[in-house]
């Protein structure tokens, strides 16, 4: 995973690789939490243990974007 930095502020960015179809409902909602709803979306969330937990839950199905 990206580590934060200076430069944007403590932020990573994720995006959705994969589609949540057919996942199970808990992955599904930690998609939703993390802002993503559609492929290829992508969110800039505040990098923070909880968000870093949620990217790791979904790993499979999103990317860190440098």
């Amino acid at each position: 995973m990206a580590k934060a930095n200076s430069q944007n502020g403590g932020t990573v960015t994720v995006e959705q690789v994969s589609s949540a179809i057919r996942r199970p409902k808990d992955q599904q909602a930690t998609l939703l939490g993390l802002g993503l709803k559609r492929m290829h979306a992508r969110s800039v969330l505040k990098d923070t243990p909880e968000v870093r937990g949620m990217i790791r839950k979904v790993s499979h199905l999103v990317r860190v974007v440098e």
